[in-house]
């Protein structure tokens, strides 16, 4: 099957906490993206109070890619919906889940952002804290943003393993962008002002311009890598940070 999204190019990375490095916990963040019939990319991250939230946080990503690439346009909203609800199945079966049911789920709490595009029309889903910017310029005047959401807390925010996770699921459509980017919440705070009203362009337009003109891959991750991994970076926010970069525009 071609793919309408074969000119697309994606740098994307992960990077783990320095708490976690210092308690030797592998990093709970996981991403992944596929192209069919549509272009899809996922980060999920995964709670750090949950057992198997890295499991949750994989078993989202691979199972939204595997149902999104091929899904129909028209009924993209649907397709989403059902295989966030596919997730949740597999994961009540899981060896894992010491209940066998929705009772389980818990230990494997992870939120979702993620974007599905086609043919110059592009949809955000999410779940949760991290975000997602699709930005429709290069000098970074112009976004559209998906962007956090907590609960009564600062600390607090939804998953999709939750019961009340389609309330809490976000559709935001965009068209014509140019680059995307899609964070987990270790990277979101680095790309908005406090508020999360505006972007940060001290550290999005300097990424988005050199990722846009290093054509060699291998250069593009490890300078992404490095940015992530920054001591100042590391201080400012401890968590895992993963950052999916997408260049939908030639």
């Amino acid at each position: 099957m071609n793919s309408c999204c074969s000119n697309i190019r994606i740098v994307a990375t992960s990077v783990r906490g320095v708490l976690h490095r210092r308690n030797n916990i592998p990093c709970q963040d996981y991403f992944k993206h596929a192209q069919g019939k549509n272009f899809v990319a996922v980060v999920s991250d995964g709670a750090g109070s949950a057992k198997f939230s890295k499991i949750g946080a994989k078993t989202a990503c691979e199972t939204l890619c595997d149902l999104l690439k091929n899904a129909p346009w028209n009924k993209i909203r649907d397709a989403v919906i059902h295989a966030v609800r596919i997730s949740r199945e597999k994961l009540c079966r899981h060896r894992f889940n010491k209940f066998k049911n929705e009772q389980g789920l818990a230990d494997f709490s992870a939120t979702i952002i993620g974007m599905v595009y086609y043919k110059g029309k592009g949809l955000f889903f999410h779940i949760g804290d991290g975000a997602g910017i699709a930005f429709l310029d290069d000098e970074h005047e112009q976004f559209i943003a998906s962007r956090p959401e907590n609960g009564l807390f600062a600390c607090e925010t939804f998953f999709y393993t939750q019961q009340a996770w389609l309330e809490n699921l976000r559709f935001l459509n965009f068209e014509n962008a140019k680059s995307v980017f899609l964070m987990s919440d270790g990277v979101s705070n680095f790309s908005f002002s406090p508020d999360f009203m505006k972007i940060e362009k001290g550290f999005t337009s300097p990424i988005n311009t050199y990722l846009i003109n290093e054509k060699n891959k291998q250069k593009a991750l490890r300078a992404l890598n490095n940015t992530l991994d920054m001591p100042k970076a590391q201080r400012i926010n401890s968590d895992d940070k993963t950052l999916v970069w997408i260049r939908l525009a030639k």
